[in-house]
């Protein structure tokens, strides 16, 4: 599907939205401009303070940010509904840092550049009896978002311009299916490097099937087909299982696994295959859950050769420092212990990793992550956040501070 059938897709929906009504609807709108008249309106402050010191840089970086979001959705008419959503993300006060976008290349990258973005414009169907339809630039989040997600953490998100839908065949069982013809990624919309966005003939398949209250079972496939990033394009194969269960009292265990198989694909200069492997168990107390995890991406020290998730939300996986945005070319093996409760009305995380090549031995060092995080109110956020990485040999030790405030209404 090439970008032109693509928005002609859009268009149609967008028509078929401004018909006259079927017939009457008692839960919808019965006009376009009473449809937009009923819509919901949102606005959303993040403002962030990041500090990076790492080896290799004579000057620190604090970048000190204030995304603002807007968020507009129409009510329902003939099933049809629209949703617009546009971010605008300044430096607030410091920009001593290179955004990737700003030419201060003496300092560490924060990859949060000065932009006003379109982050989405979608057209909504739920007509089809069990199988929401949407078509345009959209948020995509899978599963846990380790092959696709939106980068949340990140203040400019990364969005698609797809067509997806969801179908409930029964009470627990969902398949989702997505056709992803543009990735509007974390660095744009202004041109630069990297490349503010990527086109795309991807497809995006996962079946999700509860097994009872507690279990979930996931099988996916993902075919990732870059125009411009060729040695990115790759598919992916893969079953996920998360579950939970009570061990008596005030103890309960929860756990997942998840193992996959990639190889290259579309234009990718590369020849390989690759294994993905994740096991993770949490023992859940009444104060606080204490979890042991072992992560595994494998390579074989060839570059080009690895397991590779270019569309993750990777902010969440293998220490928030971001070391390894990149799988080396010798795979890695992240062992990881953490522990997270309540404190002082707070949500605590800490966590501890130990990084390792998978293939040829050799250490990538460790990091250890700590966050304290208060909602207040029914509006209000805050979040404290610090991640220290000692690279050992592989790369620069760094260590990132966040303050984050949020406000939403």
């Amino acid at each position: 599907m090439n970008k032109h059938l693509f928005w002609t897709l859009f268009l149609a929906a967008g028509v078929a939205l401004c018909q006259p009504a079927w017939g009457a609807d008692d839960e919808g709108s019965d006009s376009v401009g009473q449809a937009f008249k009923d819509g919901t309106f949102k606005v959303n402050f993040r403002y962030r303070l990041e500090q990076v010191d790492q080896d290799g840089f004579s000057q620190d970086a604090t970048a000190s940010t204030l995304r603002t979001r807007l968020t507009y959705q129409t009510a329902d008419f003939n099933d049809f509904s629209f949703l617009v959503e546009v971010d605008d993300l300044r430096p607030v006060g410091s920009s001593s840092y290179n955004s990737t976008r700003n030419g201060k290349s003496t300092r560490p990258v924060v990859a949060d550049p000065k932009a006003t973005d379109l982050n989405q414009a979608a057209i909504r169907f739920t007509g089809f009896d069990s199988t929401p339809v949407t078509v345009g630039r959209q948020r995509i989040n899978r599963t846990n978002q380790r092959y696709v997600g939106g980068v949340g953490w990140r203040q400019n998100e990364q969005t698609y311009d797809a067509f997806a839908l969801s179908h409930s065949v029964n009470d627990d069982l969902t398949v989702f299916y997505g056709y992803v013809n543009s990735v509007k990624r974390i660095f744009g919309p202004d041109a630069g490097s990297p490349a503010p966005d990527l086109d795309t003939d991807s497809h995006l398949l996962d079946l999700s099937y509860q097994l009872g209250d507690n279990i979930n079972v996931t099988g996916y496939m993902y075919l990732l087909d870059f125009d411009d990033a060729v040695s990115l394009s790759n598919r992916t194969v893969g079953v996920r299982l998360a579950g939970s269960s009570k061990l008596g009292g005030d103890l309960g265990l929860k756990y997942q696994a998840e193992l996959a198989r990639q190889d290259d694909a579309g234009d990718n200069p590369n020849s390989y295959d690759a294994n993905y492997l994740v096991l993770e168990g949490a023992l859940a107390f009444s104060a606080f859950d204490f979890k042991l995890g072992y992560e595994v991406l494998e390579g074989d020290g060839i570059p080009g050769q690895r397991f590779q998730t270019p569309l993750a939300t990777l902010h969440k996986f293998q220490g928030w420092a971001d070391k390894f945005l990149s799988t080396p070319s010798g795979g890695i093996e992240d062992v990881y212990v953490g522990v997270s409760g309540k404190v002082l009305n707070a949500t605590y995380n800490l966590i501890y990793h130990d990084f390792s090549a998978e293939t040829g031995g050799g250490s990538y060092g460790d990091e250890i992550d700590a966050s304290l995080q208060w909602k207040i109110g029914d509006h209000y956020g805050l979040l404290l956040k610090l991640a220290h990485y000692s690279a050992d040999s592989f790369a620069s030790d760094t260590e990132k501070y966040w303050l984050m405030f949020t406000a939403g209404f």
